[in-house]
């Protein structure tokens, strides 16, 4: 039996193909297709329930992104050799993907929807990343779950001053602009990457490069889609509403929410009891056995009450929840050398948001190990963000990292990794931990400035400070908007946009913007990139109020690293048979060794707080890779005594012979009594053969020649 695939085939533009397929494999989830491009290939599926899940009032979507290890041959790592929960690189793949699709249903659909991209096929020269996106929205674009797509994610990269789409692995490496744009046909929707510190023109230009280039992949999506037959759209009704009940919450509580909105003079915690006992009292008007069905209602309607307010009163009256301007950004304050225990520390505060960035410097041992399916190696910088429930006043049991801290932590990792200094001036492995104790919008910005003010306070010599804004949108539908600058949490929840932009004084490193509306003009978005920059200047401004550069030195309990490089050939001899001779170097003076080939050579880091013990270290690897030279004296150590003269180390691991005639100018009979074996004596190498390397040393040569006894004349 032969199974004949619909597919659709594509030019990305430079010559290089992307085919769609569906109806060959998965043919029981709703939709599914093959996304291929070189050799890599992704299984997209998609899945929705038929009922809407119980109780809920929003789209519960689940979207998973894997790599199968056997797409590229390997072996997953183990003891159980079988792919287990998603990567921190998958798990940003899978918040991508969700971003870009999620706006796209419908708001009155319910349903559980589940998404699975899953790398089956790898190419080296492919990154499947760029491709997850597109293929989600292909499966869901010939399936019958509503959907107001098709999007497409696109990674835009810049050359040598040129724009790629999808560029190769190894252009990446050398690009100075690396994004990831998603959009539909007409709309972006979401940007997330990083920059070498480049204006905000540039990155306008890479956006719209990558827009170009979705218009063909949702082209194809939609052209697939007829090919299958443009199958019907399911009908569903996933909510219940009463028109009257929404126009009796408008008519009671709008004013009450407008002026509280208008007061702008409140905290969070009392803007939100404020605004729940509006609700309450609402309620409470509602007659009891009325209240179990309305009660859903009530919070749907509320938070449209709370949205129209909110955008009233900034458009109209340009008054934003806290009484500011669109321009101005919260009071800050921060502080440095905080934690007197860890490497490097700043609290950053900015309003009601808050981070604790601690750094701790280590060895080459610390350096994370990456292993995934397609990113194999190590990394020397890292970074951790973490938000708990208390900081926003909630109680959340701790059930370990979430996607969202995963993404929020990348953010801010990519933001100050660009500004590291070259590995050369800086052998550390570096974490940086961002701990989140108030929040009130934009954590993960704090998390770029304590954590760039933290790095300068454990003496890391990054290149230029970072700061980081989030900027926000507000609409009416009609042409009329506000730009945001430093959202509120409210003003994020309510708004139309989330654009995070972090940068030095030079230009922006990294960006996250993620829209809820339908159609953003270049002008709006070109307005909120120079609004951002003119608000990341005044916060770098304030945080360098507190520490304006590096601190000339690390902390005395950090520990120094001091880097040694030696011959080759002296590796083994370093590490000792079974690692003997290292370990015992590290047991002895309390440092960190480690050695690895690069180049042909032996780089050694030796990592300690005490000056001293490195110094012991140095002088013991110098006598293991020394060269031994003749006519150089040396204090050897005696090994073995043989009947002809004894062996005598030299440096460590290098015998030579002290014969019988060169240990004094004395005639020696026998060596019974001469030496004992560990003694120490000064000896001279005097001779190394070519042939066999064996050394000749001369401890006669040291001691001064007796002077001749004078002959004695008998007579005859």
């Amino acid at each position: 039996m032969s199974i004949k695939p619909i597919s659709k085939t594509f030019d990305i533009g430079d010559g290089r193909k992307i085919t769609i397929e569906t109806g060959k494999l998965a043919k029981q989830a709703d939709g599914s297709v093959v996304v291929r491009m070189g050799n890599a290939m992704l299984l997209a599926t998609v899945v929705s329930s038929i009922k809407p899940k119980e109780g809920a009032d929003f789209l519960p979507l689940s979207v998973d992104y894997q790599e199968k290890f056997a797409a590229v041959g390997r072996f997953p790592g183990g003891f159980f050799k079988r792919e287990a929960r998603l990567s921190e690189y998958e798990i940003l793949i899978s918040r991508f993907i969700d971003r870009a699709i999620r706006p796209l249903f419908p708001d009155d659909y319910h349903a559980d929807v589940q998404v699975a991209v899953t790398l089956i096929s790898a190419d080296k020269d492919v990154q499947p990343d760029a491709l997850a996106g597109l293929a989600a929205s292909a499966a869901i674009t010939i399936s019958d779950i509503p959907f107001k797509g098709p999007i497409s994610e696109v990674r835009v990269g810049r050359i040598d001053g040129k724009f790629i789409v999808n560029p190769t692995t190894d252009d990446i490496a050398k690009a100075d602009i690396n994004l990831i744009v998603a959009a539909t046909m007409d709309d972006v929707i979401m940007v997330e990457g990083e920059m070498n510190e480049v204006s905000e023109t540039e990155m306008l230009d890479a956006i719209k490069f990558g827009h170009e280039a979705i218009k063909i992949q949702c082209k194809a999506q939609l052209e697939l889609r007829e090919l299958c037959g443009n199958k019907e759209k399911r009908v569903y009704s996933h909510e219940t509403n009463d028109e009257a009940l929404l126009a009796r919450i408008k008519k009671e509580t709008y004013d009450k929410v407008y002026a509280i909105a208008r007061a702008g003079t409140h905290g969070k915690t009392e803007r939100m009891d404020e605004f729940a006992k509006i609700k309450e009292d609402f309620l409470a008007s509602i007659p009891a056995e009325e209240l179990e069905e309305k009660a859903p209602m009530v919070d749907r309607y509320f938070f449209e009450v709370e949205s129209d307010a909110m955008r009233a009163c900034i458009l109209n009256e340009a008054v934003r929840l806290d009484g500011r301007k669109s321009t101005d950004i919260r009071p800050i304050w921060s502080e440095v050398d905080y934690l007197p225990s860890t490497h490097g520390s700043a609290v950053f505060t900015r309003g009601e948001t808050q981070a604790l960035a601690s750094i701790t410097l280590g060895t080459k041992m610390d350096e994370q190990t990456i292993d995934g399916a397609m990113i194999e190696g190590t990394s020397k910088f890292i970074l951790h963000y973490n938000f708990p429930g208390f900081s926003t006043g909630e109680v959340k049991p701790n059930r370990g990292v979430g996607r969202r801290e995963v993404g929020h932590g990348n953010l801010a990792m990519r933001s100050l990794k660009v500004m590291m200094p070259p590995a050369a001036d800086c052998p550390y492995t570096i974490r940086v931990v961002s701990d989140i104790l108030e929040s009130n919008g934009s954590s993960s910005m704090a998390t770029v400035c304590a954590g760039t003010l933290a790095l300068m306070d454990a003496g890391v010599k990054i290149k230029r400070p970072v700061s980081g804004i989030a900027m926000g949108l507000i609409t009416d539908g009609k042409g009329k908007f506000a730009v945001l600058s430093d959202i509120l949490g409210d003003e994020d929840h309510l708004g139309d946009m989330d654009f995070k932009v972090t940068g030095t004084e030079k230009g922006i490193v990294a960006c996250q913007m993620d829209l809820k509306i339908h159609g953003l003009p270049t002008e709006i978005m070109l307005q909120a990139l120079n609004q951002a920059k003119a608000g990341r200047m005044h916060i770098l401004g304030e945080m360098l109020k507190t520490l304006a550069a590096p601190r000339e030195d690390y902390k005395p309990h950090a520990p120094r690293i001091e880097r040694m490089i030696i011959a080759r050939e002296f590796i083994g001899a370093v590490i000792g048979p079974g690692g003997k001779v290292i370990q015992e170097m590290q047991r002895e003076t309390g440092t960190t060794i480690s050695i690895e080939e690069v180049n042909n050579q032996g780089i050694i880091e030796i990592a300690s707080a005490d000056k001293n013990s490195i110094e012991i270290v140095k002088a013991k690897i110098k006598a293991i890779t020394a060269v031994p030279e003749v006519g150089d004296i040396y204090e050897g150590k005696v090994k073995n005594i043989m009947d002809f003269g004894a062996f005598v180390e030299i440096l460590p691991g290098k015998d030579g012979l002290l014969h019988i005639s060169e240990i004094g100018w004395d005639r020696l009979a026998s060596m019974e009594g001469v030496f004992k074996e560990g003694e120490k004596i000064q000896v001279k190498l005097i001779e190394i053969d070519k042939k066999t390397g064996k050394m000749k040393l001369s401890r006669k040569a040291l001691l001064p020649r007796p002077e001749a006894k004078p002959k004695v004349h008998t007579q005859q």
